[in-house]
């Protein structure tokens, strides 16, 4: 092949130019540079993106786009189809990309790099999405890791190794047109209906918006994120989770930039800076735990837990995913991702707790659902995270760990400032009963406008005898 043939930059979950291994790689080539992203719903089966991430994917898409000068191709399809029948066409050299983790994206990409190698073509892809690759974290004689801090102290921070430095945006050249190809509307990516035109109002997708919302972060709410990481009330949290999932900013990047803060600061930030940090250490123990054992999107990965008596109660389940269990602190987790397509960390253990134990409902159901209504949603985050909190993964919450959502509310919004934002018909309850309304004098929810039942529902079940009940199915799973 000579200089001019081109070589393909497939974009996938790493929709930005700045420390971008694969189009940093594909630029040094010196030929002309074909950017493409290809929607692959028929790989990814049921894993196939939900409706939020799907409204962000579109959003993210046009950011790349316009980074690209107008020039990127986007088609949809099997990937591997795609890819292949491109570089065949466009004599490709090569394509580039970077590496993805989820099992039907491992899969796709072996048979793609083999197809592209039988035709004579390079097939060259790098980590561009995690600070260290799952097979490069293992244990002294080999095996993976499944608890967490043995994996991050002596995995991920093994004589004291820094992540790699974060690479500069290339010098893109000139981009040869390309007449193939679809128009970003034709993807279908938008909701028919408006569900989205609040959650639009929250997040600003692309690689600007990433960057921007890094350095807010950094510079406002670093110095308190161990408190205020779990209070859903106060804007303490980073919020880079879905920047972080579409790859509008690598782990690398914001790594380093949070010691970069810590450096330059006046006031003693370490601690904050250093538990920040090891949250980007529990995503990465997350792909660590998908890649090594991928049926945990759908098997308990302890197997005791194949014997647990789930509940089936769709009515119950609707009220969960609707934000109407008649407990405050719960509802406002669900209206809040509904409304935004987020939940803060801490919400999410509470109404994780809620429904695979006090309702005793699998934990599926909340994968499901998380992964069709959040903008993060991560399968590897997605399905780590909730075996962790039904007590079935690794490293995971004992089972007999049950939060309750009065007393969770009670101490991290104490005012109820989060709930009055999600639940606003209990706004003027008092502090000392907007988490337990049952409990507010008949007086008190007469002036409060409050009607039990028909305001605001009564509880869907009873926290002690609920509670005792996942106990005992427990006990019994322990003891069979």
């Amino acid at each position: 092949m000579n200089e001019h043939n081109p070589v393909i930059m497939w974009f996938r979950q790493d929709l930005r130019l700045t420390d971008n291994p694969a189009l940093t790689a594909a630029v040094d080539t010196e030929r002309p540079l074909i950017p493409i992203y290809v929607l692959d719903d028929v790989s990814a089966g049921e894993w196939a993106m939900g409706g939020a991430c799907r409204w962000w994917l579109h959003e993210s898409l046009k950011s790349l786009n316009d980074s690209l000068g107008g020039q990127l191709r986007i088609f949809r399809g099997d990937a591997r189809a795609v890819v292949t029948a491109l570089a065949s066409e466009l004599d490709a050299s090569g394509v580039y990309w970077n590496r993805c983790y989820e099992p039907w994206r491992i899969t796709r990409d072996i048979e793609t790099r083999k197809s592209l190698e039988a035709d004579g073509r390079d097939a060259v892809s790098f980590n561009g999405s995690l600070l260290f690759e799952p097979q490069e974290v293992l244990k002294a004689d080999g095996t993976p890791y499944k608890v967490f801090t043995p994996f991050y102290r002596n995995g991920c921070l093994r004589n004291a190794l820094e992540p790699r430095l974060p690479l500069p945006a290339p010098e893109l050249p000139e981009i040869p047109g390309l007449h193939r190809g679809d128009d970003l509307a034709s993807l279908d990516l938008l909701p028919t209906t408006n569900w989205h035109l609040s959650i639009e109002q929250c997040w600003s997708p692309g690689e600007e918006g990433a960057l921007a919302r890094l350095d807010q972060f950094l510079q406002n709410d670093i110095e308190n994120y161990i408190e205020g990481r779990d209070r859903p009330d106060q804007s303490r949290v980073s919020r880079l989770s879905p920047h972080l999932h579409f790859g509008e900013v690598s782990p690398n990047q914001v790594w380093h930039a949070a010691n970069a803060r810590r450096a330059a600061a006046v006031t003693r930030i370490e601690e904050n800076v250093d538990h920040f940090k090891r949250e980007l250490g529990w995503r990465e123990f997350s792909h660590h735990l998908l890649y090594h054992w991928p049926a945990i999107t759908h098997e308990n990965l302890q197997k005791k837990f194949d014997r647990f008596p789930w509940r089936d109660d769709p009515d119950v389940l609707r009220r969960w995913q609707k934000g109407v269990t008649g407990y405050p602190i719960v509802d406002a987790g669900m209206r809040e991702l509904w409304l935004t397509g987020y939940m803060h960390n801490r919400v999410r253990m509470i109404v994780g707790s809620f429904l695979v134990k006090n309702l005793m409902l699998h934990w599926q159901h909340g994968e499901h659902w998380f992964w069709d209504t959040l903008v993060d949603a991560d399968l590897a985050n997605n399905s780590a995270s909730w075996q962790w909190v039904a007590g079935c993964g690794a490293d995971a919450a004992p089972f007999f760990r049950i939060f309750n959502p009065v007393t969770q509310g009670q101490k991290f919004d104490p005012d109820g400032s989060y709930v009055r934002r999600y639940v606003p018909e209990l706004a003027g309850l008092p502090n000392r009963f907007i988490h337990c309304p049952w409990d507010a004098p008949a007086g008190v929810l007469r002036e409060s406008a409050i009607r039990l039942g028909r305001d605001y529902p009564e509880p869907v079940v009873d926290l002690k005898a609920s509670r005792e009940r996942a106990l005992s199915a427990f006990r019994a799973l322990k003891n069979g």
